[in-house]
């Protein structure tokens, strides 16, 4: 590796390209950005020109305005830019979110962004690209984070939402508006009663409509025939952020839940002060980012954001491989997945 420089390095913008003169996710604005996801801390305003995948754009332009200059791609559609070959696959990690393959000089580097490995309906699954060097997150990089199957999560948000609605209360989850909310309202038992949303969530959801994601049925507290006796059975999805708010008080004697990976701590959900935890995630958990890393073939693995030092050491020793890290500004994404919520044991990233 030390005959050629590398393909990607990190600059005090963000991860950059210098063959290609793009930056990938950058935390600064740059000319040229290539964007994996639309999560905040991945996609930020000031960029000239944004590259993202065509499922991207749609939550983009809500949360970055109309009017950036976009560009999109197809997942598997290459393009070149100054002699690098770049094109996006699947990362499983939220509508639009993509993996940035790029090669040059007979070399090739794969970007995951946020991934998680177990499919969920509501975008395409993660598939691993083949490759010499790859730059993963590893925001749940313990071994203690292993998350429950889909089907028993949300058998498992059935039964806490019906429980409720025979007492005659809402019951309140509590889920990141761009992601976790669109999975519950893809899988859920919309039969047990409605489900109402916050304000943030709702321009979210006609995004994945649009995209052609099915969804339950959703109604805003403001909306007609939206009453005391309706909010009784309701199942009611909201921000983090809502917690504690005004809004918050239309739901008389309601239960409260929140769903985040930080639900696997104990004591996270008492930090919280809600009534039950459910343990979902966008992200792999940790044998999720094994089954990653292990597909992808790569000899050269850079970490970023989350538990940093435990992941690069565990794929030195026990699977030979040169891991090293990439300090970034990854993981400050809201109060739900950010370091924020509940801070890894070494979350500390660690330059190369």
């Amino acid at each position: 590796m030390a005959d050629h420089p590398d393909l990607i390095v990190a600059r005090p913008e963000g991860l950059y390209c210098p063959a290609g003169d793009f930056f990938i996710d950058p935390w600064r604005p740059v000319e040229r950005a290539v964007i994996t996801h639309a999560h905040s801390d991945h996609a930020r305003t000031g960029h000239g020109h944004y590259l993202a995948h065509t499922d991207s754009a749609g939550t983009l332009r809500v949360r970055l305005g109309e009017g950036i200059a976009l560009q999109t791609l197809a997942y598997g559609e290459a393009i070149e830019h100054r002699g690098v070959r770049l094109s996006l696959h699947p990362a499983g990690h939220v509508l639009g979110s993509a993996q940035v393959r790029i090669e040059h000089g007979g070399r090739i580097w794969v970007a995951s962004g946020d991934y998680k490995t177990e499919p969920d309906g509501t975008c395409p699954p993660f598939e691993p690209v083949r490759c010499d060097t790859f730059i993963t997150e590893s925001t749940f990089g313990l071994p203690i984070y292993r998350w429950p199957a889909q089907p028993q999560l949300l058998a498992d948000i059935n039964a806490w939402w019906r429980a409720n609605a025979a007492q005659g209360r809402p019951s309140v989850l509590l889920c990141y508006a761009f992601g976790k909310a669109q999975r519950i309202l893809h899988g859920v038992d919309a039969s047990i009663g409605p489900i109402v949303v916050h304000g943030a969530v709702e321009p979210l959801n006609a995004v994945y409509r649009a995209a052609g994601v099915a969804l339950a049925p959703t109604l805003r507290v403001t909306d007609p025939g939206v009453d005391a006796q309706l909010l009784r059975s309701a199942l009611v999805l909201a921000p983090p952020s809502a917690q504690g708010t005004p809004w918050m008080r239309r739901f008389a004697r309601h239960s409260d839940a929140f769903a985040s990976g930080w639900m696997q701590l104990r004591g996270a959900r008492r930090r919280r002060g809600v009534d039950r935890g459910f343990i979902m995630s966008d992200h792999a958990d940790w044998p999720g980012l094994q089954q990653a890393i292990a597909g992808t073939g790569a000899e050269r693995v850079f970490v970023t954001h989350g538990s940093v030092a435990t992941l690069v050491r565990w794929l030195r020793e026990e699977r030979g491989l040169d891991a090293q890290a990439f300090q970034t500004e990854y993981g400050s994404e809201d109060d739900d997945e950010g370091p924020g919520a509940a801070p890894a044991a070494d979350a500390t990233p660690q330059t190369p």
